[in-house]
């Protein structure tokens, strides 16, 4: 009993957030030890492929490789696109986690899914996890973990929201005793904004921009509403003239970019008041009282909350620290036996 208590503390268990954007890992015991974007550059040599870069390293690499390289995603809208990357990338972290110790490499992982992903995508999951090293792999929704990492009473017999805005989905839930009420997964994130500004900038000025530069813009100076002086701040950005065919740069102001935004922001809400219109009236009675809650790095967008709260009626609040919700809730629920039946095992 002794002895396989101590293995567990060493083998590190840990709990994952396997984003489209960004990956991070929780361990037990720790907390958060690493938060990196979910890419991986390959190398393509006489043929054969190997992993040059992971994490940060690879990020920096988008955009600006040769044709010898190429710098993956391996997740598209919260779910494995390329498995055999993926697996990669995930024994990436673990060894980074583990560090030099390679003596207890089995841990248990516990790792977050949308809640509209289907048995298929959680099976290449579960077994690039298991071929990544883990010695058992559970799974929990991630509006779930979400609502656990904003210390939302999901034990208790109340209704309460969660809005958890990811890189490739968007996760709507009502959750009460342990279990989602009622869920959708919108297939709009991070990702369809950033698509969004680089079409706005190459219908409206002819100039297309990449990806890390839209989600740069999106970062910084992205609005859910453009602001009061119809303008807003004027952000210089550089890129390719598509009349030319020469690099230029341009400017574009935050009435733009809500003009850019409209759209994907348009569809979190629909969502919203999708999942409002098919939540039980007692549930709805306790939401009207506990609000909504937003978590994921969409909820950080400027007056993404006022904009729900006009849309909806309801309070609309940003979790404390929306861009380790999930991961914090997906760590809890690997420590706290409170959380464990949330779990998914089968």
């Amino acid at each position: 009993m002794l002895f396989s208590r101590f293995f567990r503390l060493a083998s590190q268990d840990m709990a994952i957030d396997l984003g489209t954007a960004n990956t991070v890992v929780y361990v037990r015991g720790q907390g958060i030890v690493l938060n990196e974007p979910s890419v991986v550059a390959i190398e393509t040599l006489n043929g054969i492929r190997r992993v040059k870069a992971v994490g940060n390293d690879a990020k920096l690499m988008m955009g600006k490789t040769p044709d010898s390289i190429e710098a993956i995603r391996p997740l598209r809208d919260g779910v494995i696109a390329d498995i055999d990357v993926a697996e990669q990338m995930i024994k990436y972290f673990i060894e980074k986690v583990h560090g030099k110790r390679r003596m207890f490499r089995y841990p248990e992982i516990v790792i977050c899914v949308p809640s509209g992903s289907t048995s298929v995508e959680r099976r290449a999951i579960r077994d690039a996890a298991s071929n990544a090293g883990a010695s058992e792999v559970h799974l929990i929704e991630e509006p779930m973990a979400a609502a656990i990492g904003a210390d939302m009473p999901v034990i208790e017999p109340i209704g309460s929201m969660v809005v958890d805005i990811g890189g490739g989905t968007t996760e709507v839930a009502v959750l009460s005793l342990r279990g989602l009420a009622y869920t959708t997964s919108v297939r709009t994130g991070g990702d369809k904004m950033d698509e969004a500004i680089v079409s706005y900038v190459r219908r409206h000025h002819n100039l297309l921009i990449g990806e890390a530069t839209a989600e740069r813009i999106k970062k910084e100076y992205g609005v859910a509403r453009a602001p009061k002086d119809g303008v807003g701040e004027t952000i210089h950005i550089k890129g390719r003239d598509l009349v030319n065919g020469v690099p230029k740069e341009i400017s574009i102001n935050q009435a733009q970019i809500a003009e850019a935004l409209a759209e994907p922001i348009g569809t979190i809400v629909e969502g919203v008041r999708i999942a409002l219109e098919n939540t039980a009236p007692e549930l709805a009675a306790d939401i009207v009282d506990q609000g909504i809650v937003l978590t994921g790095g969409g909820a950080l967008m400027s007056g993404l909350d006022e904009y729900m709260r006009d849309e909806t009626g309801l309070p609309v609040t940003v979790a404390e620290d929306p861009l380790t919700c999930v991961a914090i809730g997906t760590g809890r629920a690997l420590e706290d036996p409170l959380f464990r039946g949330v779990l998914i095992t089968a």
